[in-house]
């Protein structure tokens, strides 16, 4: 195949000039301009049996890199240049396990598109077919670029599945690579029927609504299907590598503000009452890192923000992506590989089966390292040894526990009415929301428990806790049938010394 090229030469005529010193000097004059049209090949045509798949311009080495589709589409391709994906075949080779049935992986073919067609390297063995090119995920490129003014555009689909015969799943999956299938045991492959459906949640409970709040504007199969995306690979990742952070994510994980954090583009959506409601809690995890979640009574000693506990801090910079992405590799006591451990089931503290692998949600066991994992609180340089880990949420989630049980224990000897979580906002609302801030979590990451707020920060939790019950007793201390008759004030100035606040 062969497109008619053009070249715009310039010709100079040349003209001697006599100098007022009398030297002939030669100065360009009179310029004219031409069009010549050139004939140059625009790619090779595929070998036969390719099966419709065009790979790269050439088979030449040169000439890899330069995708036939990128020759028109050279924005997204030149971002795609920078992927790791531009790499895969040199990637195999050097790998030092460099195998035939590894290579469908790291060519162009079928896997990954919806053609079921068998072609591109895997038919033909063509250097041009190198690498995962544009044709993996939108599929044989022919008809298109034999007529690209149709409507037949292969457009890639996000839906990801363990069982789904195209998408990420045909490669990023099995022993050694499972982050689909960690990802399918995560909440996150789940779409939660009631907020899909509701145009308010569509950024966080929509994969498409997502894309969409979050700026992307690219066509893809189910971008306009009534049905919900989850949180798919490519509502975190750009398949294109445009946004240039670590793993080709939109945004970065390796910081601490909660405007630019990935996570927190969902995980910071009503850490504080709304207006004259209380609500509860909705997502509140990067608030409570940076200690601005919760009802502040007034009065207090603290304020919004100052009680920043070190997951939060800047001795944590990659934020959630430190415990809830923990990737490390699982061998047996001989040494020989078992899993391959991507983080991708988003678990911070996986249960675990009896050779370490971790398992999916919900967790059903207990604290003790014998049953979970806590490579990620050691790996991250926070926690001397996973006993360490263990014993010290151990230790504070019990302590919190008592507080949110002798809270609860008070709010429900209140009037009716008093904790109503609509207007008027009472003393009893805001208790009440420190409580829900406090239990925060749900079936999937082990019913109401205080894990999570502990890990997130639980000096504010505890603060927030103390302080919720002292005024809780001294506004209703004339309804109450009883009183505890601890010193709250004292609880509370010892919380903010441990905090270092105070």
């Amino acid at each position: 195949m062969s497109q008619l090229s053009f070249i715009k030469a310039t010709r100079h005529a040349w003209r001697p000039v006599a100098a007022l010193v009398g030297v002939l000097l030669l100065l360009p004059a009179c310029t004219t301009e031409e069009i010549i049209f050139v004939e140059r090949p625009f790619f090779d045509d595929p070998p036969a049996g390719a099966a419709g798949y065009m790979g790269y311009i050439t088979s030449d080495p040169l000439d890899q890199n330069r995708t036939v589709c990128g020759e028109c589409h050279n924005t997204k391709a030149n971002a795609w240049k920078t992927t790791a994906h531009a790499d895969a075949w040199n990637g195999l080779q050097s790998s030092g396990g460099a195998q035939e049935f590894c290579e469908g992986c790291h060519t162009v073919n079928q896997l990954g598109n919806t053609s079921t067609i068998e072609g591109g390297w895997l038919t033909t063995d063509d250097p041009r077919y190198y690498d995962v090119q544009c044709e993996n995920c939108h599929g044989p490129g022919e008809t298109h670029v034999n007529n690209p003014e149709s409507s037949n555009i292969p457009l890639a689909s996000l839906a990801v599945g363990v069982d789904l015969d195209s998408g990420c799943g045909e490669c990023h999956s099995g022993a050694h690579h499972p982050f689909v299938d960690e990802w399918a045991e995560s909440p996150h492959s789940e779409v939660v029927a009631s907020p899909s459906t509701r145009e308010s949640c569509f950024p966080c409970h929509r994969g498409q609504g997502t894309l969409i709040a979050w700026g992307e504007n690219a066509n893809y199969v189910e971008k306009f299907s009534d049905e919900a995306l989850p949180v798919v690979c490519g509502v975190c990742h750009d398949p294109h590598g445009e946004a240039m952070f670590e793993g080709q994510l939109r945004f970065p994980v390796n910081t601490t503000s909660s405007e630019t954090h990935l996570c927190s583009k969902c995980h910071n959506r009503r850490p504080l009452p709304e207006g004259e409601t209380s609500r509860g809690p909705h997502a509140p995890e990067s608030g409570l890192l940076e200690g601005v979640a919760g009802w502040f009574p007034p009065g207090l000693d603290f304020q919004p923000g100052e009680i920043v506990a070190t997951h939060g801090s800047a001795s944590n910079d990659r934020w959630c992506a430190t415990c809830h992405v923990v990737m490390h590799e699982i061998d047996d006591p001989s040494g020989g590989f078992v899993f391959n451990a991507t983080g991708h089931s988003f678990n911070p503290i996986p249960c675990v089966d009896e050779q370490g692998v971790p398992q999916p949600f919900p967790n059903e066991c207990s604290l003790s390292p014998d049953e979970r994992s806590y490579v990620g609180c050691v790996d991250s340089g926070c926690h001397a040894s996973e006993q360490v880990a263990a014993s010290a949420l151990t230790a504070k989630s019990a302590s919190i526990q008592r507080l949110v049980d002798e809270l609860e224990a008070l709010l429900d000897q209140l009037p009716e009415g008093e904790v109503s979580r609509d207007p008027p906002y009472t003393v009893g609302d805001g208790a009440d929301f420190n409580l829900q801030l406090a239990l925060h979590g749900n079936e999937d990451f082990g019913t109401n428990t205080v894990l999570g707020s502990t890990v997130h920060n639980p000096f504010l939790i505890e603060a927030l806790l103390v302080a919720s019950l002292d005024l809780v007793e001294d506004e209703y201390a004339d309804i109450l049938p009883r009183v505890s008759g601890r010193d709250w004030e004292a609880e509370l100035k010892a919380v903010l010394q441990e905090a270092g606040v105070r």
